[in-house]
């Protein structure tokens, strides 16, 4: 007999939409029958739109810098522990050439909120690789900005902009962000869309206090704000945090969530975070049977990625291009096509600020 879970997912791959009191009864009473009839209409639905392609963009975390005090972050600016780093001009540089004989067509520039880098400083990296490498896109994600400097980024030649919103809840988002706003979360996330960019949001699964009411709001949000990108991953506990008692996230619900999410919003680009290797071995595999479509493989060099711990990770020293051959290596095992492209959204036109 056909369960109300199932029924419920089958109607959701074709109609793309549920209430939200329905997504909540997805994620209270799913069983292992039910996830693998989700995973499969979500992969159904990943092919339907991008094919087997899994777009790789090279990662580069340039400031562990940061004016917040986000609570499960390790580089929060209250972490006395954490060993600061600046990536020059010509470092961030370097990286986006080696990453360019790698044939990444993608750069994904990562920060804290680093006040040291002014819109003067970014805008003149971004149009520097701009200039240097004119068929790649330029991906940012750092953190909350004014309107103005958003607009400056973007006529500087980036492409995109990565600002997970974290939770869709209010009270939960002020408990978790000390001295950060929820009403400007959203609109330098309304800011990003309206000015071009392909805009990323996402949420964090296992935050305390996080119920299946909540994880269901930010499902609903997404399907609302209609994101280019979503990223979404376990919660990692930072043993120098304030949520260092707390547990991981879970899994299996973040893929669950990964799942619902593509066939809430079939053509998103949706990553396969590192954060679910970390926790298990096949992670990436799983994220990729749930729906993703993205891997993010790190251009970092190594003495600084140790030092970018926005949660505690296994960091290998091995070379870049033998990092990035065991990737390629899992997402062909797993039955998908390596891209190294810039996997635009299918909906993509940049256009001129007026």
């Amino acid at each position: 007999m056909k369960t109300k879970v199932a029924e419920l997912i089958t109607t959701l791959y074709q109609d793309n939409t549920l209430s939200k009191e329905e997504l909540v009864y997805i994620l209270d009473h799913i069983k292992q029958e039910e996830m693998e009839l989700l995973f499969n209409l979500a992969n159904a639905t990943r092919k339907a739109n991008y094919g087997s392609k899994v777009f790789l963009r090279g990662l580069i975390e340039f400031s562990n810098y940061c004016k917040r005090t986000c609570q499960y972050c390790g580089l929060r600016c209250a972490n006395v522990k954490r060993s600061r780093f600046r990536l020059t001009k010509e470092e961030i540089l370097a990286c986006c050439y080696q990453g360019y004989e790698l044939g990444f067509k993608t750069f994904v520039l990562q920060s804290g909120e680093d006040d040291y880098f002014t819109d003067e400083i970014l805008t003149d990296i971004i149009g520097e690789i701009k200039q240097k490498f004119p068929d790649v896109a330029v991906t940012l994600s750092i953190g909350e900005k004014s309107n103005s400097s958003y607009r400056n980024y973007y006529e500087a030649g980036a492409d995109r902009f990565l600002l997970r919103h974290e939770t869709a809840t209010k009270e939960l988002y002020d408990k978790l962000h000390p001295g950060m706003s929820f009403a400007n979360r959203r609109e330098c996330l309304e800011n990003i869309k309206v000015i071009g960019y392909q805009a990323g949001a996402g949420f964090i699964v296992g935050l305390p206090g996080q119920t299946s009411e909540i994880l269901a709001e930010n499902l609903v949000y997404l399907k609302e704000f209609k994101p280019h990108m979503i990223g979404i991953g376990p919660l990692i506990v930072h043993p120098d945090t304030p949520l260092k008692d707390y547990s991981n996230g879970s899994v299996e619900q973040t893929l669950i969530c990964l799942a619902l999410t593509r066939l809430l919003l079939p053509d998103v680009l949706l990553p396969s975070t590192t954060a679910l290797n970390v926790l298990v071995p096949q992670g990436l595999k799983g994220g990729l049977q749930a729906g993703a479509n993205v891997v993010m493989p790190n251009l970092t060099p190594v003495e600084e990625r140790k030092k970018y711990e926005l949660y505690q990770r296994r960091i290998s020293a091995d070379e870049s291009k033998f990092l990035l051959a065991r990737i390629e290596k899992c997402i062909e095992e797993a039955g998908y096509e390596v891209d190294k492209g810039r996997g635009d959204h299918k909906s993509f036109c940049r256009t001129k600020l007026e």
